[in-house]
């Protein structure tokens, strides 16, 4: 298993979703505060909203910018806080096609989507 990993979030009818091929999800959606931390993770990116390049880690890494702690469990899923904007995000299940098991922390790097 890789240990960055990468998806490609996009808005699509007003929602963040992103697709992955590789573990069988198609426009995915990110719900519970973590569209809202996409929002101001990628305000400063102009088109962003047409797609980004987000790249995750349990493990820091060269050029992650924000680090979310884990909090707790709730309906299959795992909340997140980000010190940085003080939000906390849900990550749903999907979470599980990435890891074995929910990180303590993730690790984050957000940037233009090479076209």
């Amino acid at each position: 298993m890789n240990s960055i990993l990468a998806i490609h979030p996009y808005k699509c009818d007003g929602l963040w979703v992103f697709d992955d091929s590789r573990v069988g999800l198609v426009q995915e959606p990110f719900v519970s505060g973590a569209d809202t931390v996409i929002d101001r993770m990628v305000e400063h990116i102009p088109g962003a909203d047409q797609g980004v390049t987000l790249l995750f880690s349990a493990h820091p890494f060269p050029g992650s910018h924000f680090e979310f702690n884990w909090l707790r469990e709730e309906s299959g899923g795992n909340w997140y806080y980000s010190p940085e904007y003080d939000l906390e995000g849900w990550l749903c299940p999907a979470l599980f096609k990435y890891f074995d098991a929910a990180p303590k922390q993730i690790f984050v790097q957000v940037k233009t989507k090479a076209i």
